[in-house]
């Protein structure tokens, strides 16, 4: 038998297309003898780093069994455009192109490869990436390259019969390859008479396999033979199968879809030598070329990128001349202050390191400008004389990052950070991550929050044990970050810049809804299987089992009984989805992920290119390696994020200035603001950063804080875990419980806790109070602990004990101070973090205190697509008295805005119909001249070239002439001649402003007005419901603004209805109610008829919180459809049951339906008004007496009377004869504290 190697393999990356795990081909390929494989993706080199590092860690365990390593052949089967020239676009021949197959032999080899593939997507991209000969002959030298399967150019000609073509292209590739060019040999016979395969391939390659073997002895190149592997296992065949469905969207019975041959799996060597043991050749010139191929790595040292340093302060050259060799290496061998020297041996490993004397040159110019910036910033930071403490932790900061390697990246991270606030108008976050335990970061302007001030740690960020550099993570305002981006591309080069790819994998519930698609197992089906599967899997021995298929189908009862269904669609579906769990799916860009480097990317890692997420119709460069590996090969990440609370910010403050002309500066408002604490102490923070959730207020109402420091804790406390110490967090700040120490020297750091362990830092800082940490031991320690690393953790124990104890500390007391760390260490938060996002979340609270409407009015325009959210925050606005109004075109800006009342109206852009360019017209006009007196004042001023008839009907609807005195019915009803007012109207409006345009245009201009005769209004006797006016209002403008129609039901649908709309999508999740109780309004209404003839329908309602579907089948839908007219509010009883029979699948049963006003008349038959006395005061007394006299109804009216401490109960009836109880009256209740309701 021959040795052989694979040299055309597919993985996943292939994507759609190769169906191999890379670590399961390599293990096949070492568990059959082979000495290595290749990997040859489509177009793309994805998987390269990660096969790269899959035989790193296998090499490094046959080293030490004694075995020879194995070799990785990095490669692509690369697209070359058939007409010659990659810049051709045009034609159908132009999209993808020939295949070849390019190795790399070393590495310039893979470097040229590099260059090869990013081209193909940075300029040849034309269906599929391309390259051309040019770029081939560009990027030759160390490449081998084989002919590819029949989709070659010399095989395809061949079997187009241009042997003339064919010849050519051999002279071609052996000219520029010489015996590193090889013809390519592929035999797919499928043996099986009953298999489903493609048949048609085999033959056509038999033909051109008798041509390349001639043409081969002719032209002395020698052959290989590939199997043009897809799959791992003959047994994946089917598998793969599905993925080309998904890949084509076909049906796996659709007989006209694509085939494979189902042979593309990854032999053994025995099964390529029964295949070609008449070309022994061409089984053994496969090893011919693993042999030339050399070992090389892909990692790299990090690769700083230059930061341009101004001229004035010097240059490179001057620092060259200026310092000796000598003086850098007793400069970065030794401490900041030139002491402690490094023996001679870990000097010279340290200069190494960071790239010999010719790098280190360049750090130490960047590093003496960055000491500039930090020292010109710690003046004006802390004034001038810098303190000494602030002094000595600038110096050590500066001297860690100098001697790391990192000045340059800090010079670029406060570049763009800088120029974002100052030239870009980007608002920027005040720091997140430990970059903000960094006294130089806050000096640069980096961060905002001062590290000292709050005991926050630079070697949480940066000390000389870490093993990688850190990034620092920044955040921008959503609508700035890409304007950010762009700019630091035009700086430091577009070439040099990539965003990060990311790849969406078919995860394991995907894997079955993707399978059962093309099994066509019904959706009902494959959604239940799906829902079945919990978020995370039951432990076994203790443990939580890694979620995938294999471990769910073990702990979920429904995915086993798929499995062995008697149906085969469904048992395929498992048992395929488990064959695809893990394949790539595609391809998108990380979040906020990128890379700035000194070169061009292409130099380093291969690129590729996607939609810009930030540009829409531009394509951005994105390295072919993700986030995982990226960093290993040198590159430097920094992460751009778009926060949308610093969008609300800016917004909110925009407002300020518009409506009351003051200009906040949100670095500069007081950390000690009353109003803002008031806020805090009551909950208030229902549209805040980070404290808006129930359980956040509930605590928030108990604590009552008081600082800054408060609210840092609260945000490093409230997550699961830690949460549960925040009741004694509580107990200690209100004196319930005693502040203790275990040792009295702790309370230095533990004061601002209440003597809890709540952040990380704290347990560093302790670490070396107590026992003599270095800075370096006290993060390993932080590390270990909060990983959970028993071992390293463990041996650091007896350190503590021991220099606890050399202090003068108590054994016992140590002991137990390392184990409360230990147990809570794991829980405890990054307070940089906290801190950062704390003052983010003040600024939010603070803005709500001081300028309630601003602020609120800001969060609802950059909300304003999520109903359910607005809804929130309109409640909230009721609470707060504050309110919330239709467009109207003499008050309305282009997004939520204030007017001057104070009230919140809804912004002009936002209607339907409408367009930014009508609403900034209107507004522009009413800025410059004033508002706009009456509609034909309106119609007189606004220009036609931006409001048109469509504007003027969308403004009529949505209310925004309504404060003119006209209906919005009357804009639509008919004068004696047939036309609508609105008709006549926008005619009314052309004709003037053409009429005083000629006028201005004239001799006699100056004379006089524009006399035209203003249309009558008509008087419509047609008069819209609320329900219909309101549903015209909420079609143009997405909510209900002026009202709900709900409003009068709402007593209902809070105290009698247990389902809110919005849960009838899931009805498995209703089963342990009895009866499903649903109120609502009707949207919409489907009816059809099903398979077997019969009628169905399905019923949209909705309520305030959302809408759901409520479908009905056969008799039930004949029995209720007539209850369920478009714009009804119904009361619905439902019962779940199972969908079908015998069937986990659950649906809803209607069991009665009535409408909402019925119910309300029926069953609201009493209701308690309970009043806390001494609370009262006589305005709230004459506002309910007012709302009880003016809605007289059937409903018992009572009241229960108490004082504020429980007492004292007195129970009243009202001696009128009742109330409707209206949503005037419940609003009114909940808005006041010291005052409830109970319904019967």
């Amino acid at each position: 038998m021959e040795d052989f190697v694979h040299l055309h393999v597919h993985t996943y990356y292939s994507i759609l297309d190769g169906q191999s795990s890379i670590k399961k081909l390599v293990d096949k390929a070492i568990g059959d003898g082979m000495r290595g494989m290749a990997i040859t993706d489509h177009g793309d080199m994805f998987g390269i780093k990660e096969f790269h590092d899959i035989c790193n860690d296998v090499n490094k365990k046959r080293k030490k069994e004694g075995l020879e390593p194995f070799k990785p052949i990095f490669g692509c089967e690369m697209y070359v455009a058939r007409r010659g020239d990659k810049s051709l676009k045009e034609t159908k021949e132009d999209t993808g192109g020939y295949h070849l197959i390019v190795l790399a032999k070393n590495a310039h080899g893979y470097k040229n490869l590099i260059k090869l593939v990013s081209n193909s997507w940075v300029d040849g991209f034309y269906s599929r990436p391309r390259t051309d000969r040019k770029d081939l002959e560009k990027y030759h030298e160390d490449l081998i390259v084989c002919s590819a399967c029949i989709a070659g150019e010399v095989p395809a000609k061949i079997l187009k019969g241009d042997i003339e073509g064919a010849r050519e292209a051999i002279e071609w590739h052996k000219r520029l390859w010489g015996d590193d060019y090889y013809l390519e040999l592929q035999r797919h016979e499928v043996k099986d008479p009953m298999q489903r395969a493609n048949r048609e391939t085999f033959p056509l390659q038999q033909q051109a396999n008798r041509v390349l073997i001639e043409l081969a002895k002719e032209y002395g190149i020698k052959l290989v033979c590939t199997n043009d592997a897809h799959f791992v296992d003959k047994e994946n065949a089917e598998a793969h199968d599905h993925l080309l469905c998904l890949s084509t969207g076909k049906d796996l019975d659709d007989p006209t879809r694509m085939l494979y041959s189902k042979q593309e799996w990854f032999k053994t060597q025995q099964e390529m030598n029964d295949i070609f043991s008449d070309v022994p050749e061409a089984l053994a010139n496969t090893l011919d070329i693993l042999n030339k191929v050399e070992t090389y790595s892909l990692d790299n040292d990090p690769i700083m990128p230059f930061f341009p340093i101004p001229e004035e302060f010097g240059t490179e050259d001057e620092w060259r001349q200026k310092f000796t060799e000598q003086q850098l290496y007793d400069e970065f061998t030794s401490d900041e202050n030139g002491q402690n020297q490094l023996p001679p041996e870990e000097g010279e490993k340290k200069i190494k390191k960071l790239g010999g004397y010719d790098k280190i040159y360049r750090i130490k110019f960047e590093a003496d400008y960055l000491a500039k910036l930090a020292y010109e910033g710690a003046v004006k930071r802390y004034g001038d004389p810098i303190p000494d403490d602030v002094n000595e932790r600038v110096k050590f900061e500066l001297h860690i990052m100098k001697t790391m390697g990192f000045p340059g990246y800090f010079l670029i991270v406060q570049d763009f950070i800088n120029s974002a606030r100052d030239e870009l108008g980007v608002m920027v976050g005040p720091g997140r991550g430990s970059a903000a335990g960094s006294v130089v970061a806050y000096c640069l302007g980096i961060t905002k929050i001062d590290p000292l001030k709050y005991d926050l740690l630079f070697e949480r960020f940066l000390n000389p044990d870490r093993i990688s550099l850190p990034d620092i993570d920044t955040d921008f305002d959503d609508d700035g970050r890409g304007r950010v981006l762009k700019w630091v591309e035009d700086k430091y080069g577009h070439e040099n810049c990539a965003h990060i790819i990311t790849y969406a994998t078919m995860a394991t519930k995907n894997s079955i809804k993707d399978v059962a698609r093309v099994e066509k197992v019904p959706i009902a089906l494959s959604n239940a299987l799906c829902k079945a599967i919990p978020d995370r899997l039951p432990d076994v021995d203790g443990k939580t089992p890694k979620m995938n298929l294999p471990n769910a189908i073990k702990a979920v009862k429904e995915l086993q009984e798929a499995e062995a269904s008697p149906d085969p669609h469904v048992a395929n579906t498992i048992k395929y989805a488990k064959m695809l769990e893990g394949t790539v799916r595609g391809t998108g860009i990380h979040a906020c992920g990128f890379i700035i480097c000194r070169d061009p990317i292409s130099d380093h890692v291969p690129v590729s290119t996607a939609d810009d997420p930030d540009f829409k119709g531009v394509k951005t460069n994105c390295t072919q390696y993700d986030g995982h590996v990226i960093e290993s090969t040198g590159l430097i990440k920094m992460d751009f994020l778009g926060l949308k609370t610093l969008s609300e910010l800016k917004e909110a403050c925009e407002n300020i200035k518009r409506t009351r002309g003051i200009e906040v500066d949100l670095d500069t408002i007081p950390i000690d603001d009353p109003k803002t604490y008031e806020l805090y102490q009551q909950g208030r923070t229902v549209g805040t950063f980070q404290f808006e959730s129930d359980g956040m207020r509930k605590y928030l109402r108990e604590l009552k804080p008081t600082v800054f420091e408060d609210l840092i804790a609260m945000n490093a406390l409230y997550r699961p875990g830690p949460m549960g110490y925040i009741p004694q967090f509580i107990r200690r700040k209100h004196g319930d419980e005693p502040i203790t120490y275990d040792i009295p020297v702790m309370e230095k750091y533990l004061k601002d806790t209440y003597g809890i362990t709540v952040y990380q830092e704290q347990v560093m800082l302790l670490s070396r109070l107590l026992a003599d940490f270095t800075r370096g031991e006290s993060d390993a320690l932080r590390k270990a602990m909060g990983k959970k690393k028993k071992d390293i953790v463990d041996a650091m124990k007896p350190k503590f004990i021991d220099g606890g104890v050399k202090n003068g500390h108590d054994p016992k007391v140590l002991e137990k101070i390392w184990s409360d760390w230990e147990a809570f260490a794991s829980y405890a938060f990054n307070k940089s973090h906290a801190a950062c996002y704390s003052w983010v979340a003040y600024q939010t609270a603070y803005l709500k205190a001081n300028y309630p409407a601003e602020f609120m009015a800001a969060i609802m325009s950059r909300r304003r697509d999520q109903i359910t959210e607005i809804t929130k925050l309109m409640d909230e606005c009721k609470q707060m008295k504050i309110n919330t109004l239709g467009p109207d075109v003499n008050e309305s800006y282009e997004k939520f805005g204030v007017n001057h009342h104070g009230d919140i109206r809804f912004g002009l852009a936002a209607i339907k119909g409408l367009g930014d360019s009508a609403a900034l017209a209107i507004i522009d006009e009413r800025e410059k001249n004033g508002p706009y007196k009456d509609i034909f004042d309106f119609a007189q001023r606004v220009s036609f070239a931006n409001v048109n008839r469509k504007a003027f009907e969308s403004l009529a609807l949505s209310g925004g002439f309504d404060s003119f005195g006209i209906r919005r019915e009357d804009f639509f009803a008919t004068n004696t001649k047939g036309e609508m007012f609105i008709d006549t109207l926008v005619r009314y409006g052309q004709t003037y402003q053409a009429e005083k345009g000629q006028m201005q245009n004239s001799l006699f201009g100056d004379f006089g007005a524009v006399e035209i005769a203003t249309p009558q209004i008509p008087k419509s006797e047609t008069r819209w419901s609320d329900i219909e006016r309101l549903n015209k209002e909420r079609d143009l403008v997405g909510i209900y603004l002026s009202a709900h129609p709900l409003d009068e039901f709402k007593i209902v649908l809070d105290n009698l209805c247990n389902t809110k709309c919005v849960e009838l999508a899931e009805p498995n999740d209703l089963r342990d109610r009895a009866d499903v109780v649903v109120g609502g309004i009707v949207t919409a209404v489907r009816t059809r008829f099903d398979k077997r003839g019969n009628p169905c329908g399905f019923v949209t309602l909705e309520d305030f919180e959302g809408s759901g579907e409520l479908a009905m089948f056969g008799e039930d839908w004949g029995r209720w459809s007539g209850m369920f007219p478009e714009g009804a509010s119904v009361y619905v009883t439902a019962k779940v049951q199972p969908r079908f029979q015998y069937s986990d699948i659950m649906g809803l049963k209607v069991q009665t339906v009535e409408f909402l006003q019925t119910v309300k008349d029926r069953a609201v038959d009493r209701i308690t008004i309970s009043m806390v006395t001494d609370q009262l005061d006589e305005q709230i007394v004459a506002d309910l007496s007012e709302l009880i006299s003016s809605n007289p109804g059937k409903t018992q009216l009572f009241f229960q009377l108490r004082d504020s401490k429980g007492e004292k109960h007195v129970l009243l009836k009202s001696p009128k004869t009742g109330v409707d109880v209206r949503h005037t009256l419940i609003d009114y209740i909940e808005q006041h504290e010291m005052l409830d309701y109970k319904i019967n």
